[in-house]
């Protein structure tokens, strides 16, 4: 069963545009999407409020979502979520075959 999940992360003066743009300088999401099991890692930016970033993160299944929140990049990430100030909403979606 497939999963993608929506997160929105929102900061003040640019920082979630910031936060998106070194995640993916410091090469975090393309090692993220050469992770086993994953199918999309993508950053979007809501045209109506520049103060958030829209990713799209697609997995296969759960066990390798599992492995993915329990891998080291969890904490490069979470660093630079609180360096940027963010706050997170987070929506799940279930892919039903």
């Amino acid at each position: 069963m497939a999963f993608t999940v929506n997160i929105y992360y929102t900061g003040t003066d640019g920082n979630a545009k910031k936060f998106a743009e070194e995640m993916r300088s410091s090469g975090l999401v393309d090692r993220i999407r050469a992770e086993e099991g994953n199918l999309r890692y993508e950053y979007f930016l809501p045209i109506d409020d520049p103060e958030t970033v829209l990713l799209i993160d697609a997995w296969a299944n759960a066990e390798a979502l599992d492995f993915h929140h329990k891998s080291p990049m969890m904490k490069e990430i979470a660093a630079l979520r609180e360096k940027y100030r963010l706050k997170m909403r987070v929506q799940k979606f279930t892919e039903l075959r």
